[in-house]
């Protein structure tokens, strides 16, 4: 069975990207003007994000230097500790939000540190795997569309975020504690 499994992993994506043109030329779809004008199409949508992309990596930036990423953690450190969750992982949960690339790089220290079997290592991957960028996918994808009122999606984003974390530590806790 596995011997299955890895033959049909090993083949899945070879076949799809033969299959898609193949298809498409049946359909008489011109396959490659197609391919060139999405290229295009991509190219300009990452011309456009980039102001907003580096405004947001600006501003992470200044939130660490600053000081305030320590002080909060600082501040509500005894709390988690009380709760049995270890205070280390608090950072992970205020960068992940923000940058994708900031709490991975967080979260490889975390493992590094503590190791991958440490309940800090765990914690720090299972929020790593439940939660979302949702401050950098609503600056960078609704600025390059041009949404300007999001409404509730950060609301909603952030509150799943929350969600995502506390159910992250209560179920490792359950689970490894």
């Amino acid at each position: 069975m596995l011997s299955w499994i890895s033959l049909i992993s090993a083949w899945a994506i070879p076949v799809i990207i033969a299959f898609i043109p193949l298809y498409a030329y049946t359909r008489k779809v011109p396959v490659y003007d197609s391919f060139v004008d999405g290229a295009k199409d991509g190219f300009s949508t990452a011309i456009g994000i980039i102001p907003h992309l580096v405004g947001m990596m600006v501003a992470i930036s200044i939130f660490r230097a600053s000081g305030a990423l320590e002080f909060f953690v600082g501040w509500t450190g005894p709390f988690l500790q009380s709760l049995g969750v270890p205070s280390e992982i608090l950072p992970l949960g205020l960068l992940r939000p923000l940058t994708g690339t900031g709490s991975l790089a967080y979260t490889t220290e975390l493992i590094r540190v503590y190791g991958p079997d440490s309940m800090i290592g765990r914690i720090a991957s299972t929020i790593q795997g439940s939660t979302d960028t949702t401050l950098y996918v609503l600056t960078v994808y609704f600025g390059a569309v041009g949404i300007r009122n999001g409404r509730y999606a950060l609301k909603v984003g952030l509150f799943s975020d929350l969600v995502g974390f506390v159910a992250a530590i209560a179920i490792c806790l359950l689970v490894f504690g």
